[in-house]
């Protein structure tokens, strides 16, 4: 429909589940719920079509496991290194808004519009067609590389070796067996979790999530622990640690930047407040290393049988945000207390990548060198089931493409669309395929491609967020053009209005949240590289930092010139402004809201207490 004078819908609240079918470019999306979820045993053995049997704790600890990575538990080393112990929890709080920003924006949207892939279908909604192409693209590279950053952080991560003069600490077989070995081994493993039908997947992904929620409870219960107990006989020092490394002669941020070459040696010095400016501002990045994987809750709805459900949505962003963003930043809080941000292992001296992870640091200064063989195995375990997720969510956006015939000739695109038990098996093997890059990791200082693989992967998931928070914009400007010229009746209020009660999902101040991610993102896009750019130049690092950002517009502008020539006012006018298939909450008494029967301490208000406290945990 036009832009400018949206027509008024009848919104429906859906109770069906809708069937896949290939739809090619520049005709109807995908958004239907026009048949109902068959039973598993009667579903097609061959089709192109994904199977909807996930349900609401299945998607939960997908995006949980997913986002639960090497990003917290080896680069919160570095993060403290370079801005210090305040400024990596203000660097962990800060990304966390901008993450929870964008959650929110497509969390609201997804509430309203339950469409597939809603990361893609979006921008190609309310921005333009051009967008939204290129946003799926650059959303399956980004997904492919980080599944295979994560091949290489578990390739470190069976190398380990922590040696400091006073503990000596090795994996012999991690050693002694080549890095490309370890990589090809688990590639396979990754792409074989992959073929499972999706049933399957989800409850192995259940499992995981539950075991990576409990360990890092755990985790942070066992920092804190150690900073205020009395020391083991064996430990390092023979006082509680308290706040010791936040005071003198330490500081709130570290006023010192060292710059590096690709070999991790030190070749410039920046001291002062220009120092700690550059120390936190290069934090940022490889802290919103940490939370990549959070969008997850919205990619897992072509699979998902509560699509419709526009509490489960709500419910499952705001779950994310809530329990990523707290357990990450008391995670770096506890670990600053117990770990000084001048340690030498998390500055660069560290004998392998799992050795500057300051939760293996902590546990053997505390005396404890077996707790890090068990921590190190949780950072490989965990790494393995990061790159699983990957590949899953780099599958699927690649197999929507494919049904929107966005993939290239017709006999690729046939084929990349193709479902075996729900499952589409070719994508997952042209992902796996790119995932190759990983072996690139073997070469270099340890960790020091795996950086330039989190930052590549992290630019260009920041392309993605930033426009998501544009989308938002748009679609929050569609609503209220829909208020003013729609003839909007009493049962349209609910999908127009987003003061109506049964609004879907409706965080306060939105569209400032949208207006603070995309602006956000847009800076850290933009001057991401600095460190690049200091002392010697770097190249490999320059260009981890940037290639995603040019290849985004090339997207853009190539499906333009195909599909419009130079014809640059059609470029922004092919959106569509799209407000159908709309759902409303069915009831006024909302999921996750805390609400008593009765006055008083009775049996109901208990049972009502408890019911809420589950729905937020499970």
């Amino acid at each position: 429909m036009d832009y400018d004078k949206p027509e008024a819908l009848n919104p429906q609240v859906y109770h069906q589940l809708c069937h896949q079918s290939p739809q090619p470019d520049g005709e109807a999306t995908l958004n239907g719920f026009d048949e109902a979820a068959a039973p598993e045993d009667k579903r097609e053995f061959r089709s192109d079509s994904l199977w909807r049997v996930l349900h609401e704790r299945h998607i939960n600890m997908i995006a949980f496991s997913g986002t639960i990575g090497n990003g917290l538990f080896l680069g919160s080393g570095r993060s403290l290194a370079s801005a210090g112990p305040g400024g990596a929890v203000v660097a962990y709080v800060l990304m966390g808004t901008v993450i929870s920003s964008v959650i929110s924006c497509l969390g609201e949207m997804t509430a309203l519009m339950p469409v597939n892939a809603p990361v893609m279908e979006f921008p190609r909604r309310f921005v333009s067609r051009g967008v939204g192409f290129a946003v799926g693209w650059i959303y399956w590279f980004a997904y492919a590389v980080l599944a295979g950053e994560q091949l290489v952080a578990v390739s470190n991560a069976i190398k380990f070796r922590y040696d400091d003069g006073i503990t000596f600490l090795n994996w012999d077989i991690g050693e002694r067996v080549d890095n490309a070995v370890w990589i090809t081994v688990f590639l396979v493993l990754v792409v074989a979790f992959n073929m499972f039908p999706v049933r399957v997947f989800g409850e192995l992904e259940y499992i995981f999530g539950c075991f990576k929620l409990m360990f890092i409870t755990m985790l942070i219960m066992l920092m804190f622990f150690l900073s205020i107990v009395q020391p083991r006989g064996e430990a390092y020092y023979t006082e509680p640690l308290g706040t010791r490394y936040w005071n003198s002669p330490y500081s709130f941020f570290n006023p010192i930047y060292n710059a590096k070459d690709e070999n991790l040696e030190i070749k410039h010095v920046i001291e002062g407040s220009l120092g700690t400016l550059l120390g936190v501002w290069t934090t940022f990045t490889s802290v919103l290393f940490s939370y990549v994987g959070m969008d997850i809750v919205a990619a897992t709805a072509a699979e998902s049988r509560a699509l419709a459900n526009v509490e489960s949505m709500k419910m499952a962003a705001r779950k994310i945000n809530l329990r990523i963003i707290t357990l990450y930043s008391l995670a770096v809080l506890t670990a600053s207390f117990v770990v000084p941000m001048d340690h030498p292992f998390i500055n660069g001296k560290a004998s392998s990548v799992s050795a500057r992870s300051v939760f293996i640091i902590a546990v053997v200064e505390a005396g404890m060198p077996k707790a890090a063989h068990f921590f190190n195995a949780v950072f490989c375990f965990s790494a393995f089931t990061c790159g699983i997720n990957s590949l899953y969510i780099a599958t699927r956006v690649l197999h929507t493409l494919a049904l929107r015939g966005q993939t290239g000739p017709e006999f690729i695109t046939k084929r990349l669309r193709a479902c075996r038990s729900g499952v589409p098996v070719r994508a997952v093997l042209v992902t796996g395929a790119l995932m190759m890059l990983a072996y690139m990791g073997g070469s270099g200082a340890p960790g020091a491609r795996l950086d330039e693989l989190a930052n590549n992967c992290t630019v260009s998931c920041l392309v993605v967020y930033a426009t998501i928070c544009a989308t938002y914009l748009y679609f929050f400007r569609t609503l209220e053009d829909a208020k003013l010229y729609g003839n909007t009746s009493e049962s349209q209020a609910a999908s127009y209005d987003r003061d109506h009660p049964l609004y879907p999902y409706k965080s306060h101040g939105q569209w400032l949240k949208g207006c603070y991610g995309m602006v956000a993102c847009i800076i850290l896009i933009l001057f991401n590289g600095v460190g690049a750019l200091i002392g010697p130049f770097n190249v490999r690092k320059f260009v981890s930092a940037y290639i995603s950002l040019p290849t985004f517009l090339v997207l853009v502008i190539g499906y333009n010139l195909r599909k419009h020539g130079l014809r640059l006012s059609d470029w922004w006018a092919d959106k569509s402004g799209d407000l159908s298939n709309t759902v409303q909450a069915t009831s006024l008494k909302r999921k996750g809201r805390l609400e008593f029967l009765d006055n008083g301490f009775t049996r109901e208000n208990m049972l009502a207490f408890l019911e809420w406290i589950w729905v937020w945990t499970k």
